[in-house]
């Protein structure tokens, strides 16, 4: 035994193998189960928290969908499962956009829509009703695609009933369209996107009014009929959101002024704008006379025209070489009979003299074209805080201050009296802001917190298998190990005598305790007596 020892103790053996040996044969059966459940969960852990995460490619796919994405996914060696309740197919989420283009490249998911595809594979010898049939569903099919391309909706279908046609005019039925839309969670359709659903729907079937096609949403609520306040106005929602940003700019322009001032928070602006959405076109002429007749002649024309009146006549005799009486004006008389003008038989012509000018006229054309968009009025109500003088008391402005305020809204607004702005401005104090009473999610319903939760229940998992094992199994094996036990003395004169040590097999132990002492008694029987006698009670012989 003590040979085997030494063969043992000339090798080097490290000491955790030399204690490892020393232990009895469960005990070692169960430090090698401990270490091994050790390495065990601990590469589990390692693989678990490695695991990719998965995201969903596709949710709400139908049944034949669902089937040929798991066979194309199943052929690419694509690893994927499905969520708690069935409804969606996750992959990891690092291929998720790569798998998308893979899948979509072969047209899936085909969301269980017929579009014009349909039509190529008619049969030869189908009826016109079967024929008409396909067309309408292949049209249908299409107009739900680009319905569903829309990004807030994330499905629809479109029905049409397209009616026969008829050669009696009286008899005579207008198609109608009904659009049902499912939306994505937290979502809604702004009225501009639902009119173009109905423009689109309407333009797309001949003969379709767009009052004669509905939209619906997932929850069965009309949302193509509701009736705007502002465009029973007559406003559009460009217009609409066009007196927004008006009123928004104003609003701005007066807190940051007034901001300067008071503080930021210390002001508040609201304003009402009155805009003018009318469009007008004016043409007018405008005609001016000259200031002198003859300033501006274009042109003139004159004629004239004359007559020819007989010579005397008769023998030259004494009244002929008398003096020239006074000239007197001759008196014409209108030949009626064909006569001429009294006076030895001459006849008398008319004369006429005619004259015609041109002057140029002053002449002004306006065109004018008023821009829709005018501001015919602004109303602007402005809030002052009150401020807080150094003991932190508030107090109200004073009348200068509160007139500073005012001038310098006015400004800011562009006031303007002949246009009938109003301007009002009030100094008060500001309540503290309302919390709004939102109710507030379980927290065993929170989508964020469960997987937090799941996150860290992992981990806590991990770490109370793994406190578990070492303070059951793997430290009490190891505090054995390390374990030494104090040697079995004796006191002899000359000191301390090593009757044996901890560690050992029972029955070696006992052989080598047995001949240690046989050779103390050889040596020194009297301290073997005195140890007996000392047993005994007795005194130490001399």
């Amino acid at each position: 035994m003590a040979s085997a020892e030494q063969a043992t103790s000339g090798m080097n053996v490290p000491p955790i193998v030399e204690s490892f040996n020393k232990l009895e044969p469960r005990q070692r059966l169960m430090g090698m189960v401990g270490a091994a459940l050790l390495i065990a969960l601990i590469a589990a852990a390692f693989l678990w928290t490695r695991e990719p995460n998965y995201s969903v490619l596709f949710a709400n796919l139908s049944e034949r969908d669902g089937g040929e994405i798991v066979t194309v996914l199943q052929a690419q060696n694509i690893p994927y499962k499905f969520n708690e309740n069935g409804t969606a197919i996750l992959v990891p989420g690092s291929v998720v956009h790569d798998t998308r283009l893979k899948l979509a490249s072969q047209g899936l998911p085909k969301g269980g829509l017929v579009g014009f595809e349909l039509m190529e594979n008619q049969k030869l010898g189908i009826s016109q009703f079967a024929e008409q049939i396909n067309y309408q569903r292949g049209l249908e099919g299409e107009l739900s695609r680009s319905v569903q391309s829309i990004a807030t909706v994330r499905g629809a279908r479109v029905h049409l009933a397209i009616p026969k046609q008829t050669a009696f005019l009286r008899d005579e039925q207008k198609p109608s369209a009904s659009v049902l839309v499912a939306l994505h969670p937290g979502r809604v359709l702004e009225a501009s996107q639902v009119a173009g659903i109905v423009h689109l729907v309407s333009s797309s079937v001949p003969q379709l009014n767009p009052a004669n096609v509905s939209v619906i949403d997932q929850d069965g609520n009309l949302i193509s009929q509701k009736k705007d306040p502002l465009q029973e106005a007559g406003l559009n929602p460009s217009q609409l959101k066009y007196v927004k940003e008006l009123e928004a700019s104003y609003i701005k322009r007066i807190e940051e002024i007034v901001g300067t001032v008071v503080g930021s928070r210390n002001v508040k602006a609201r304003v009402a704008a009155d805009i003018d959405f009318s469009q007008s076109e004016q043409v007018a002429e405008t005609y001016r006379p000259n200031p002198t007749p003859d300033g501006a002649i274009r042109s003139q024309q004159t004629s004239e025209t004359g007559s020819t009146v007989p010579g005397a006549q008769g023998v030259p005799g004494a009244l002929t070489n008398q003096p020239p009486a006074p000239a007197t004006a001759p008196i014409t008389t209108p030949n009626v009979a064909g006569g001429g003008a009294g006076g030895a038989g001459g006849e008398a012509r008319p004369f006429t003299k005619n004259a015609t000018i041109n002057y140029e006229v002053d002449k002004t054309v306006r065109h004018t074209r008023i821009v829709p968009g005018e501001i015919r009025r602004l109303s602007v109500a402005v809030v002052v805080n009150n401020k807080v003088d150094d003991k932190g008391k508030a107090i109200p402005l004073s009348p200068a201050e509160l007139k500073q305020i005012t001038d310098l809204s006015r400004e800011a607004m562009g006031f303007n009296q002949q246009r009938g702005d109003t301007l009002n401005v009030a100094n008060a104090s500001f309540s503290a802001p309302e919390k709004a009473d939102i109710p507030d999610t379980p927290l065993w319903k929170d989508p964020e917190a469960i997987s937090i939760g799941k996150e860290v229940f992992k981990y806590l998992a991990i770490a109370l298998v793994a406190w578990l094992l070492w303070s059951r199994l793997l430290r009490p094996t190891l505090d054995r190990l390390a374990e030494t036990k104090k040697p079995e003395t004796v006191m002899t004169d000359d000191g301390m005598i090593v009757l044996g040590g901890g560690g050992e097999d029972p029955q070696a132990a006992f052989e080598r305790k047995l001949a240690t002492a046989k050779e103390i008694t050889k040596q020194d029987p009297r301290l073997v007596a005195s140890m007996v006698k000392e047993w005994m009670g007795g005194s130490e012989p001399r």
